[in-house]
């Protein structure tokens, strides 16, 4: 009587574990846990599984759901211990996407691999930084050229004036260095100009290269005779051939830019540009610069126009528009801006300390040869001392300005050396992800949108038919509709009754 008492306890036992347990099928990997499980965090899709639901198939007794399986193993660990871990063979947003679908919050990753789960974020910064800036080696297609002057819908239906058409040609030809051969061309011109330019403006100033001013001197005696002359150099001057080459590359300055700003697609956009500012100031200080030496003898006008032409020498940031790794460089820079405003805090905070220490500790010890005679001074010291320049014109010459200085010396090492890791790694890291895009394929296939399957009626049992295995025909889950589209569990029952 034991024994037969034993199983049938046993089974109910059994079934009655098994009714609280449910079968979650992801991506044709099946999970099976408790109900209790799922229901741990509330307001989830999963603590809203039912047997109505669309994902429940009442013949295998299991949700379906067309997600990646193996995020949703961490997922399902996060029900059964409450910590939320991030895979590491996945990518970000996958993860945020398959969070998102099931309904969790991605800030409850754990600390442990929230570094790594944010990393993607970085790299869509970055990614973004460099669609701005317009790396692409390859030779664009006439859609996007098209997208920047806003005539797609006009090229598709082939609508172009001829103004029009002209118009997107020059701006290829000299914004796109890699659409023709013939951009190839304006682009190397552009910088021999550029390079002759610079090279013109620094050579001039060498004394070999300049032709010295004489001046005619007259020797009167009484009476006001004149008893002789005398020839005196007065000052150098640049060579007259400077000046030509000068105007030669300044008119190729002005029809480049002039003919840039016609054909831009958003002339706001062109006169914001540092780089095409820095142009027409360079371009203009030339032009002023020559009006004043035919028009005017004042020096102090001369002086001060040589002295404002010297931003010619920022046309080297031309060089941006045809070397990708300069711009990369500035973009390092300016990710890298919280690094450098920290470093210059701490130097200026420093040299402040050690000047006044400097100063101070000098006076201690007899010292005829003080070279600190004020902490202003000192500043010098201590800016040449923590760069590591030491020119060697001041110097401690006590045993407690040694000390003072030898510690200048290493924290100035140190504070420098500081953020340079980082710097490199942003370097880095642009650079990169440079080298990734122009690998990548411009033209990848497209995944086609599929609509979700609807859920259809149920179908209905013909009269007569036998209900063997199941429930009356239109009620119960022989009445729903299998998932992925097959053919209907009800149909399959009917046949099998009447077999």
């Amino acid at each position: 009587m034991a024994d037969s008492v034993a199983p049938t306890e046993y089974a109910h036992c059994t079934m009655t574990d098994a009714d609280h347990r449910v079968i979650v099928n992801v991506g044709g990997i099946r999970h099976e846990t408790y109900k209790a499980t799922l229901k741990k965090i509330p307001a989830t899709r999963l603590s809203k599984l039912t047997e109505s639901l669309v994902n429940y198939d009442p013949v295998l007794n299991e949700y379906f759901f067309d997600r990646h399986p193996g995020v949703f193993s961490q997922i399902l660990n996060y029900y059964r211990t409450g910590q939320l871990h991030y895979p590491t063979d996945v990518c970000g947003p996958l993860f945020e996407n398959e969070l998102q679908y099931w309904g969790l919050d991605f800030n409850q990753v754990e600390p442990c691999c929230w570094m790594t789960y944010t990393g993607h974020r970085n790299t869509e910064e970055v990614l973004g930084i460099l669609d701005q800036l317009d790396l692409d080696t390859e030779k664009p297609s006439e859609e996007e050229i098209m997208k920047k002057f806003n005539l797609e819908e006009d090229f598709k239906t082939g609508s172009l004036s001829k103004g029009q058409q002209w118009r997107v040609k020059v701006y290829t030809l000299f914004d796109e260095p890699n659409s023709s051969k013939w951009a190839k061309f304006v682009s190397v011109a552009s910088i021999f100009f550029i390079v002759i330019s610079i090279a013109t403006f620094c050579l001039k100033t060498h004394p070999d290269l300049q032709k010295p001013s004489i001046v005619r001197i007259a020797f009167t005696e009484e009476g006001n005779v004149t008893s002789g002359w005398s020839l005196q150099k007065q000052s150098l001057e640049p060579h007259s051939a400077f000046f030509w080459i000068e105007t030669v590359c300044n008119c190729w300055f002005t029809f480049e830019l002039i003919v840039r700003f016609i054909v831009c697609p958003k002339k706001s956009s062109f006169c914001k540009d540092i780089i095409n500012i820095i142009d027409f100031i360079a371009t203009l200080t030339f032009y002023a610069d020559v009006i004043i030496k035919v028009f005017g003898n004042n020096s102090t006008e001369t002086d001060i126009v040589e002295f404002v032409s010297m931003i010619r020498i920022m046309r080297l940031l031309k060089f941006t528009r045809h070397s990708s790794g300069l711009r990369i460089l500035i973009h390092t820079f300016k990710a890298s801006i919280r690094e450098l405003t920290l470093l210059i805090f701490f130097l200026v905070l420093f040299i402040i300390i050690f000047a006044s220490l400097i100063f101070y500790a000098e006076r201690l010890q007899y010292n005829p040869n003080n070279d600190f005679i004020s902490i202003p001074n000192g500043l010098w010291w201590a800016i040449v001392t923590m760069t590591t320049v030491g020119y060697g014109d001041m110097s401690p010459k006590t045993y407690f300005g040694m000390f003072v200085g030898s510690a200048c010396a290493l924290m100035g090492v140190l504070t420098i050396a500081l953020p340079v890791p980082v710097i490199v790694s942003h370097f880095t890291m642009f650079y990169t992800h440079t080298q990734a895009r122009s690998k990548l394929p411009k033209q990848r296939r497209r995944v086609v949108a599929v609509e979700k399957l609807r859920p259809t009626k149920p179908a209905l049992a013909r009269p007569g038919a036998s209900n063997v295995g199941g429930p009356p025909s239109g009620g119960g889950s022989y009445g729903r509709t299998a998932r992925r589209g097959t053919t209907t569990r009800i149909s399959q029952t009917v046949k099998m009754g009447k077999q």
